[in-house]
């Protein structure tokens, strides 16, 4: 790696280390406005969250915009760890793609600033179609959520069951952590399987769809661990907390496919738990 390339890459990491500080505050500080609002108290002994309701005087898209806003904070400040190294794979990928012009090193110093600029520009992109594929979800996340508390309010029986219902969700996560279509997604975003091709193309196309990509088959890995996370409290700072340190173990540590096993064992217990505690209670 000549010098140039070594000075873009610290200041790719920095600038990603200042987007996950910004994003994590955002995330402490969303957090603790929802706490200080407090809970709504359910038939059957728990508490529902109110970032599943509008606010007062706030219509239903006002409230979906700011949920979704919020999810978009969590999930850079839960993903980025994870991320840097996917986008670090791909700057490497279209620095030596078919139509990129020689090393760094070998170019005047204007023309070797520009390309920085447009592969940091890129890499931008990049990172742009891959949360957008997080945030559509969270879109989703909220339709359904605040569907389900509607519905809770209404059916108080049913409200009943929520808890037993929380633990065979965190269960069934648990035992998506465990099956062969997780080990699958996991292997690719660890980046352990080679890659189709051994460059990309720098174009904004290739680009944003590689981001796609990335989103999608990042979603799929992580499927349990998100389903983990809603059951117990989107909005549980703990529970992120745990959550970004299994993803990170689970993509970046050398056994992270046996951390990924065994955060799935531990999941089932813990759903399992749930179940027999709401039972017992109820």
């Amino acid at each position: 790696m000549s010098a140039a390339e070594r000075t873009s890459d610290r200041a790719f990491l920095a600038v990603a280390a200042l987007l996950f500080l910004g994003s994590a505050a955002l995330t402490i500080r969303w957090c603790a406005s929802m706490a200080a609002m407090g809970e709504m108290v359910m038939p059957g002994g728990w508490a529902m969250s109110m970032t599943w309701m509008r606010m007062p005087g706030q219509t239903w898209p006002g409230a979906a915009a700011s949920f979704v806003a919020m999810w978009a904070a969590m999930t850079a400040a839960m993903m980025l760890p994870s991320l840097v190294p996917m986008l670090r794979r791909y700057r490497c990928a279209a620095a030596v793609g078919p139509d990129r012009a020689p090393a760094i090193a070998a170019l005047p110093p204007s023309l070797a600033v520009g390309r920085e600029m447009r592969l940091g520009a890129l890499t931008a992109l990049v990172a742009a179609g891959y949360f957008c594929v997080w945030t559509v979800l969270g879109a989703a996340v909220f339709a359904v959520g605040a569907a389900l508390a509607s519905l809770a309010m209404r059916e108080p029986a049913l409200a009943r069951l929520v808890p037993a219902a929380a633990g065979a969700v965190v269960a069934l996560a648990g035992g998506w952590q465990l099956c062969a279509w997780k080990e699958r997604q996991l292997t690719r975003c660890r980046g352990t399987v080679p890659p189709g091709i051994p460059a990309l193309r720098a174009d904004a196309r290739t680009a944003w769809r590689h981001g796609l990509r990335l989103g999608l088959r990042c979603t799929s890995c992580c499927a349990g661990l998100t389903t983990t996370l809603l059951a117990v409290g989107v909005m549980d700072l703990r529970a992120m907390a745990a959550v970004a340190v299994a993803t990170s173990v689970e993509r970046l540590a050398p056994g992270g496919e046996r951390a990924a096993r065994v955060v799935g064992v531990l999941t089932v217990g813990a759903g399992l738990l749930t179940i027999g505690r709401s039972l017992v209670a109820g």
